[in-house]
């Protein structure tokens, strides 16, 4: 079983500003001339923290993590002006040029697996390998799953503190009735809301309940992020047409790829890796049997590091 890689510490850190509002925070560790692999984060609005570079050998990968605009240490905090999915694709293309990355490896977990999707869909021509964790195909099924019927019906006891904040006449829109609090005026009403909507999400990540993995869901500076990030990115379907990303994958039939997914991930259904999937057969399937949602379940940690050691033999040897 593969654990975690020690902590390692970046070489390099640096605000990227990537429009008149929004700079980035992005640091890249290991190896300066090894293969390029970009850590892409979930949420939106999680951030990147230290064990986002321990899942690569610091000896093979040059490992550039970023936080996504509005979070972790990119500034503003919590912005949603200028925050929009074509924005964080575009994002990460002035990272790989100001970087002067040829092509990256993409790892990404949730909504980072929707999201390097979407950046290799749009830029082919500079993904060697995608590394995908607990995907998230962003459709209106995929979000109706967790905030209207689904994840309910097996965490009904952590459903009901998710509502107790909405009155009922409002409780037929959850992601309405959260949103409008996050983005009102009453600070109070805010912050309520952020930690009562982090809590509900943190509470069905892991196969295994975690008060360690639930204090950091709801820390007061990444509730925020999270819930004001996803609530305007989910209002608004992801910014993109339904079933985008599958209807556009031939565009990436021929890039070789790992879709790691846990069999009892309660915040994306495993029947979101079983049809990207089906139209990506170039890539292969790894379901772990006893895992979540959370990319700290020791399943998933083997898989994913097995995953980087893989594909990391396969860029610097190729036969």
């Amino acid at each position: 079983m593969h654990v975690l890689y020690p902590e390692v510490k970046p070489y390099r850190r640096q605000q990227l500003k990537v429009s008149d509002q929004h700079e980035l925070y992005v640091d890249q560790a290991g190896n300066p001339h090894g293969v390029p692999i970009l850590f892409i984060h979930g949420g939106p609005g999680a951030g990147c923290n230290a064990s986002s570079r321990r899942f690569y050998n610091p000896a093979v990968y040059r490992i550039i993590t970023f936080d996504q605009r509005g979070c972790g240490r990119s500034t503003p905090h919590g912005s949603l002006t200028e925050n929009r999915t074509q924005d964080l694709v575009e994002d990460i293309e002035t990272i790989r040029t100001t970087l002067e990355v040829d092509k990256f490896v993409l790892f990404g977990g949730s909504w980072g697996s929707t999201l390097a999707l979407l950046y290799a869909q749009a830029h082919p021509d500079h993904v060697s390998a995608l590394i995908l964790r607990g995907i998230f195909l962003c459709r209106q099924m995929d979000l109706d799953w967790l905030y209207r019927f689904g994840a309910n019906q097996i965490f009904p006891d952590h459903w009901e503190e998710f509502v107790r904040l909405i009155p009922e006449a409002e409780r037929g829109d959850m992601l309405g009735a959260y949103n409008r609090r996050l983005i009102g005026e009453d600070e109070l009403a805010r912050m309520a809301a952020a930690r009562a909507w982090a809590a509900w999400e943190g509470s069905c990540s892991k196969l295994r309940p975690s008060a360690e993995a639930l204090a950091k869901f709801t820390k007061p500076h990444n509730a925020l992020a999270l819930s004001r990030i996803e609530t305007h990115y989910f209002v608004n379907g992801g910014f993109l047409a339904d079933n985008q990303i599958l209807n556009n994958m031939a565009r990436i039939a021929d890039i070789p790829g790992r879709i790691i997914h846990g069999r009892y991930d309660m915040v994306c259904p495993l029947s979101n890796a079983l049809d990207l999937h089906r139209r990506w057969p170039a890539a292969e399937l790894r379901i772990v049997r006893d895992a979540g949602h959370s990319a700290s379940e020791p399943g998933t940690v083997d898989a994913l590091i097995r995953a980087t050691e893989e594909i990391g033999k396969r860029l610097r040897d190729p036969e």
